[in-house]
């Protein structure tokens, strides 16, 4: 069993001699996902773009359908009173944050956390607490400060008749944030938490009510960077021209403003929509598939997502939880789409891949977490393109997270750390035909240097 678990987890592997080809193959794959150049009818080459178009049932992979189609369904939801401190049963997870609205699949084979998660089942409001961990260079476990619980609602129970050995499988989704005040271990070694349910702050919906006069309510735009446009079309219904016309208004809802001390960019630094409008907006230069009706229109949900789905590191995601206001979740989560351009190496910083190559493969986003058949959670975001890997042993269907795709393993090529998988489908039907899975944990976010020409140099995101 440990050696069907090992392909998974990327350690300790070594290409034997019949899979030479397949190891040393990561830097010719370079070279093919680069964008070809070819000839046009005029004898100049140019890139040819690459084929971006999705197939793939995207509802697959949020329904963790390779744990099997027989996990037994559980209704309810549970929602924890604002600032209610209580004692919750904790799940660690070394580099997994669990995030309010997001599902984390989990199985598990250790007896006392069998055992614990059973009674979870049973309690009434069937939730439990789970933290991310690491160990520092004393080999001691640290706790993250801040975490999430996260609410049952699909389980399989399962014992080996061999071994007697039990085994659960469950679905949970994320549902608040708290504050760790403390933890004990009981004598089963479970890890039982005292916890802060964290509320979040919510602004004013109109910054500038009191400050507007009654006639701008009349003039006003609704956006402040509303156009006109004039079209017209054929007899068929085609568009012939389109012009834009000027504003009928210069008068818009930041406006008022300047009736008060502070100026417009003021405001719209704490306005949620136009906040959440700029979110969007640079979202879409890296994906241009990911349409704004994709992506939340609540601003505290979308900064959960946004939260989830941009691949950053432990450091910044957790305090991207840490904050207790929407608005400025999504004003720091800005500010790092922004700078960030490139995903590298966590541990030698080498490229791997830049940020307008992240695409979506799950309605749930670019990035979700998946599990491996040796319990190991995995956030994985998903790019069209990656390089500088090492691929290492044959490409298998078997647990493979994304149905009719065959994962490979990848290592980074100058320190051999675990990257992550390549998919590679079996059908022709489907598209894309290949994609890289990367592991968050491994991964730094950075800006790419301009004077190397997007090489191995990079910033990090501070």
């Amino acid at each position: 069993m440990a050696e069907d678990i090992l392909p998974l987890l990327g350690i300790n592997l070594l290409p034997n001699d019949d899979d030479s080809s397949d190891s040393n193959s990561g830097s010719n794959e370079e070279e093919s996902d680069m964008e070809q150049e070819v000839e046009d009818t005029d004898g100049k080459k140019k890139k040819k773009e690459p084929d971006r178009s999705i197939s793939f049932d995207s509802s697959l992979p949020v329904s963790h359908t390779y744990l099997g189609t027989d996990l037994e369904e559980i209704h309810g939801r549970t929602i924890l009173e604002d600032e209610l401190e209580l004692e919750l049963p904790l799940v660690t997870l070394p580099g997994t944050i669990l995030v309010p609205g997001h599902i984390i699949p989990l199985y598990s084979h250790n007896q006392h956390e069998v055992a614990m998660l059973k009674s979870v089942v049973d309690s009434r409001d069937k939730t439990f607490g789970v933290i991310a961990s690491r160990f520092d260079d004393n080999y001691h476990q640290l706790f993250a400060g801040v975490g999430t619980t996260a609410e049952i609602y699909s389980v399989k129970n399962e014992m080996d008749d061999a071994s007697g050995i039990s085994t659960i499988t469950i679905l949970a989704q994320g549902r608040q944030r708290f504050e760790l005040k403390s933890y004990k271990r009981t004598i089963t070694g479970v890890l039982m938490g005292k916890v802060k349910i964290l509320p979040d702050a919510v602004l004013k919906n109109d910054l500038l009510e009191g400050a507007r006069p009654p006639l701008h309510c009349k003039l006003c735009c609704q956006n402040d960077n509303d156009e006109d446009f004039k079209v017209a079309m054929d007899r068929q219904g085609r568009i012939i021209s389109c012009v834009k016309m000027k504003p009928k208004s210069k008068i818009n809802r930041f406006s008022p403003a300047y009736f008060t001390w502070w100026p417009p960019w003021v405001y719209k630094m704490y306005d949620k929509d136009h906040l959440m409008k700029r979110i969007k907006t640079e979202l879409q230069k890296w994906d241009d598939t990911l349409s704004s009706d994709k992506m939340p229109n609540d601003a505290t949900k979308l900064s959960y997502w946004v939260t989830q789905n941009v691949p950053l590191d432990d450091n910044l995601k957790l305090h991207l939880l840490s904050i207790n206001s929407a608005e400025q979740r999504l004003r720091c989560a800005l500010n790092i789409i922004c700078k960030c351009s490139v995903l590298c190496c966590r541990d030698c910083n080498q490229q791997i891949s830049e940020m307008p190559n992240v695409f979506s493969m799950s309605v749930s986003g670019p990035l979700s977490a998946y599990v491996n058949p040796g319990g190991h959670v995995h956030e994985t975001v998903t790019v069209h393109h990656a390089t500088n890997l090492n691929l290492v042993g044959r490409p298998s269907t078997e647990h493979s997270w994304f149905p009719g795709y065959a994962w490979t393993i990848a290592q980074c090529k100058r320190c051999s750390n675990h990257m992550g998988w390549k998919f590679t489908t079996k059908r022709k039907d489907l598209s894309p035909q290949k994609f890289w899975g990367l592991c968050r944990s491994s991964l730094v976010p950075g800006i790419a240097d301009p004077d190397q020409k997007g090489q191995t140099d990079w910033i990090p995101v501070m």
